[in-house]
């Protein structure tokens, strides 16, 4: 379960919002408004199906910027956000110091099966191809029977990312994921659709 390289999250936590910012600034938005409506979208899906997660676990959680939405959008009690940089969980403790949250690094999370929702947003394009269907694994070990595991990648057939991964420093040398890889991960951890 490591990302290609863990220690150059490191080297980019103080600037990681501003360096994915510039990479996303030819679409005209930035990565708080890509965050805030990836969980408002999945806010949408969840409350169709009657679902409220109280409790849920940010899988390469980086600085923590999804944190505030998890509460703010979803209504979440309590948000567990795991990373393998320490010194982004460090920038996201600062940031996010008085909403209800765990920022732990992942070998130090033992999966229980006890939350509602596992979020990976942007995470599987940096695990080498060879670690996914473990790392997703994992996730299936976290979430409850009943629960969801929400995963968001970017689209490897799409030009405009392809192009705005190549602008981002440390999404060049990432390997996509296509939804058909995605979703034969998913069936290898028993994940239902």
């Amino acid at each position: 379960m490591s990302i290609q390289d863990p220690h150059s999250f490191d080297s980019y936590a103080h600037t990681y919002e501003h360096t994915l910012d510039r990479g996303l600034a030819i679409s005209g938005e930035t990565v708080t408004f890509f965050a805030r409506e990836r969980i408002a979208w999945l806010g949408t899906r969840l409350q169709k199906f009657g679902l409220v997660p109280r409790t849920v676990l940010d899988y390469g959680c980086g600085t923590g910027n999804s944190t505030s939405f998890f509460v703010d959008i979803l209504g979440t009690t309590s948000v567990i956000g795991l990373d393998l940089s320490a010194k982004s969980l460090a920038v996201a403790r600062l940031k996010n110091s008085r909403l209800p949250v765990q920022y732990r690094l992942i070998p130090e999370y033992a999966p229980n099966e006890a939350v509602d929702l596992v979020f990976c947003n942007g995470v599987f394009h940096h695990i080498p191809v060879g670690e996914r269907a473990g790392a997703l694994g994992y996730m299936s070990d976290c979430v409850r029977p009943d629960g969801v595991v929400a995963l968001w990648e970017n689209n490897p057939w799409n030009p405009g990312t392809r192009y705005i991964m190549r602008r981002i420093p440390f999404d060049r040398d990432a390997v996509p994921m296509t939804a058909r890889q995605a979703r034969a991960l998913a069936i290898e951890a028993h994940l239902k659709f």
